[in-house]
């Protein structure tokens, strides 16, 4: 496998993973830093990027969706994104240092586009929240393999 391929893959699991859809980009990104696939920066900087994009597909699902709320095909129940807009409108922007979180992060990246959050400011809140994240499972992996 290149480099390249192992990467662009991350990339594309990291972005599904923070969509609306049912991924696991954490596990792909422990496999391929294993396997060496490529540079630990390089792995780190795919799955960040992607996991940010992904993340920005729900701000712009929230600009315009949150009128379909309640309704059978919504992903998210009324109560969870009750709960995000609460969250966000109590501690604003910097709620999404918790977009890395499973359960309540996509729905966070949600809820501020609902909120308005200015593009600029959630893309990086947002993409430090997710490399802090992807720095975390890259060190415990390379600390676990490396003591192996």
């Amino acid at each position: 496998m290149t480099a390249a391929l192992a990467c662009g893959g991350l990339f594309l699991s990291a972005f599904l993973a923070a969509t609306l859809l049912p991924a696991q980009s954490e596990l792909t990104l422990a496999g391929l830093l294993t396997r060496e696939a490529a540079p630990v920066w390089a792995l780190l900087t795919a799955a960040a990027l992607g996991n940010t994009a992904g993340s920005c597909v729900n701000w712009l699902l929230g600009r315009g969706i949150a009128r379909y709320s309640g309704r059978r095909w919504f992903p998210f129940s009324p109560a969870t994104l009750a709960r995000a807009e609460g969250w966000y409108r109590r501690y604003g922007r910097w709620s999404l240092l918790l977009s890395w979180a499973p359960v309540v992060g996509d729905p966070l990246t949600l809820a501020a586009g609902v909120m308005r959050e200015p593009f600029l400011s959630f893309v990086l809140i947002t993409l430090a929240a997710k490399l802090g994240r992807y720095l975390v499972v890259a060190a415990a992996v390379l600390s676990w393999t490396s003591g192996a």
